[in-house]
C-alpha cells in the first residue's frame, strides 16, 4: 500500500498544507482508516479507491484527521487529484464521490488543479458571548458557515490582527462544530492576495490548519460580496502559508491551487 505526503495549495515543498494520500482497491474498516490517519498525523489523510465505470463518480474519497472523519476537505482533495495526475492514473477531470456529494477536480494547462465545491451558506449571527476573549480579538462581524463546513467565520479589523492571534483553543472549541475561521481584508489592496485568514479547529484535533480549502467555500462568498469581484486570491497566514484562488459561481465555488509530493513510501502493516 503506497502512501504519499503531498503539500497542497503551494508550489514549494515544506509549505502549504501537507496531506497523506493512499490509493486503495477498497476501503478497509473505519478503525483501520482512523489508525492510519493518526499515524500520519497531518491535518488530513485522504483515502480513495476507484469506482466501476459508468457511474456519477470515478473515485470514492474519504478524509480523516488524526482524531475523526470529516465531511469536507479541500487540501486533501487537491492532494489526491495531484497524485492521480502526477502518477499517470488519469489525465483529465476526476469526479470524487464524498460525504459532500460529487466533487470534481480538473487539471489546468498551467499545472494547477481546480476543485468544484459547494458554496457555504453564510448566516450573519450576533457575536457569541466569550468569542472575543477566546480568539483574543474583537470581531467586526460573525457568520455561521452551515453544516458541511461547520465553522464560525469571524471578520477582524485588519491583516495585522489576524496574523498576531494567539487564541485560547480550549475556549474556542465551545463556539462551533469544527472551529473558527478568522479573516480580514489584505493590508495592501494592490498586493498578490485580497484577504487573509487563519483557521483553528480544536474540535477535530487540529489546533491550526495550515491552508484550508473548505474554509474558502465560505471566504469566497464573504469577500466576493464585499470586494464586488467573483475571482479573488486568499492567503492563509499560518506558519507554512498558502494561496487559494477562488471563483464564486453561485451555489458552487471553484478553488484553484498547486501541490507538490514530498514523501512517497510503503505502509508495511
Amino acid at each position: 500500500m503506497r502512501i504519499r505526503i503531498v503539500d497542497a495549495f503551494t508550489d514549494r515543498p515544506f509549505s502549504g498544507n501537507p496531506a497523506g494520500v493512499l490509493l486503495l482497491d477498497a476501503f478497509p474498516d473505519d478503525a483501520r482508516l482512523q489508525a492510519v490517519a493518526a499515524e500520519v498525523n497531518h491535518a488530513e489523510t485522504a483515502f480513495a479507491h476507484p469506482l466501476p465505470p459508468g457511474g456519477d463518480a470515478d473515485w470514492a474519497l474519504r478524509w480523516f484527521t488524526p482524531a475523526t472523519e470529516v465531511d469536507m476537505c479541500g487540501h486533501a482533495t487537491l492532494a489526491t487529484a495531484h497524485v492521480l495526475h502526477s502518477t499517470g492514473v488519469t489525465d483529465g477531470p476526476v469526479r470524487f464521490a464524498t460525504r459532500s456529494g460529487v466533487l470534481v477536480a480538473s487539471p489546468r494547462e498551467d499545472g494547477a488543479i481546480t476543485l468544484d465545491f459547494p458554496t457555504a451558506p453564510l448566516t450573519h449571527i450576533d457575536t457569541p458571548d466569550g468569542i472575543a476573549a477566546a480568539l483574543g480579538a474583537e470581531p467586526l462581524s460573525v457568520h455561521d458557515t452551515g453544516r458541511q463546513v461547520g465553522d464560525l467565520l469571524v471578520e477582524l479589523a485588519d491583516e495585522k490582527t489576524v496574523r498576531s492571534l494567539t487564541p485560547d483553543l480550549k475556549a474556542l472549541a465551545a463556539h462551533s462544530a469544527r472551529g473558527v475561521i478568522a479573516t480580514a481584508r489584505a493590508e495592501d489592496p494592490d498586493g498578490p492576495y485580497d484577504y487573509v485568514s487563519r483557521c483553528f479547529f480544536p474540535n477535530v484535533g487540529v489546533d491550526e490548519d495550515p491552508v484550508t480549502g473548505s474554509a474558502h467555500t465560505a471566504l469566497a462568498p464573504f469577500w466576493s460580496e464585499r470586494l464586488v469581484r467573483a475571482e479573488l486570491t486568499g492567503l492563509q497566514a499560518s506558519a507554512r502559508t498558502g494561496l487559494v484562488r477562488t471563483e464564486l459561481r453561485g451555489a458552487r465555488t471553484l478553488l484553484t491551487g498547486r501541490a507538490v509530493t514530498t514523501i512517497e513510501g510503503e505502509l508495511l502493516v
